[in-house]
């Protein structure tokens, strides 16, 4: 039985030794797998490619000794094949998966990294998947978008009939996505809508910037209180009815709240504040999201902020 695999074309059985039972299969693959890619071995685990024992199990499943291990066949790039995005980063976005299956991906993007290139990025998420997806590249468009700082549940469409599926879901009111933000001040709990035409403009440095205006386009925004921190902040679920670029952003700006952590349209003392707790990043995350799929059922997905978000909250509440 071969313990020491090399990437081949054939499927390779591999046989548990006594000394690294107890070991997670994911640490086994990476270190037994020489020269894979993190990414591909996230990959093969998550789509149930791997099986011990003639079963499927899960990434943090702890071998025993013994165990027969069957690893599909491994197709690695060349050598000479260009590796535009960073290895580190395509890890993290392939470990950022919360969902996929024959026609859609959902990830939980992390804040900072743009949906894609453009205005002097050379990548982002979606250059990173068809390079992830090199098979299906010419085939996968983003659904929608998110804020580069802004993070938390992105569709990513594996086929021309989910794009066109989703986008005629979003033109109507199918698809409900649910964002929490960390907001200035004592939010009213009375206050449920911002209900607030938004126009677009164009900066002379090249920047986009979102008013409200009577001349804009019509945008609706559901606000929730979730949980309060005094009179000094106040976390908020919103619910965007319309799809307006910055629309969460600058509503909550436009009821006397503005997001920590925005660069655009927060306040630099608040926003220190929270920095000064730790939290250094835009305070807008799309937790949730409830999808109609094409065969009727409905998808429905949540994404936890990250530990950044977590520390800085809880160190707000005791304070």
């Amino acid at each position: 039985m071969n313990t020491t695999p090399t990437p081949t074309s054939s499927v390779q059985m591999l046989e548990v030794p006594a000394e690294l039972a107890g070991q997670r299969i994911d640490n086994f693959l990476f270190t037994a797998l020489k020269g894979v890619p993190k990414t591909l071995v996230y990959r093969i685990l998550r789509k149930g490619e791997v099986r011990v024992n003639k079963g499927r199990i899960k990434p943090e499943y702890k071998l025993q000794a013994g165990d027969i291990i069957r690893v599909p066949p491994l197709r690695l790039p060349e050598k000479d094949e260009p590796v535009p995005v960073a290895q580190g980063l395509l890890q993290r976005l392939e470990a950022a998966i919360v969902h996929e299956d024959k026609a859609l991906i959902v990830l939980n993007k992390p804040a900072g990294i743009a949906v894609h290139g453009g205005s002097g990025l050379s990548f982002g998420v979606i250059e990173a998947f068809r390079q992830l997806r090199p098979q299906q590249a010419d085939e996968l468009e983003l659904v929608h978008r998110l804020d580069r700082d802004t993070s938390g549940l992105l569709m990513i469409a594996k086929k021309r009939s989910m794009l066109r599926h989703l986008h005629q879901a979003l033109r109507g009111d199918g698809v409900d996505k649910r964002y929490m933000a960390l907001v200035r001040g004592h939010w009213p709990t009375a206050k449920k809508q911002i209900n607030a035409p938004l126009l677009k403009s164009n900066l002379r440095s090249g920047e986009r910037m979102v008013e409200v205006n009577p001349e804009g386009k019509e945008a609706l925004t559901l606000f929730k209180v979730l949980r309060r921190f005094g009179d000094f902040a106040t976390l908020v679920e919103a619910r965007p009815v319309t799809g307006r670029t910055h629309q969460i952003r600058v509503h909550s700006l436009h009821a006397g709240h503005c997001i920590a952590g925005d660069p655009k349209y927060g306040d630099e003392a608040f926003s220190r504040e929270i920095r000064d707790l730790g939290g250094k990043r835009l305070f807008l995350h799309a937790y949730a999201l409830n999808v109609p799929m094409p065969d009727g059922q409905v998808l429905r997905l949540e994404a936890s902020v990250d530990e950044m978000w977590h520390s800085t909250v809880e160190k707000l509440a005791s304070a």
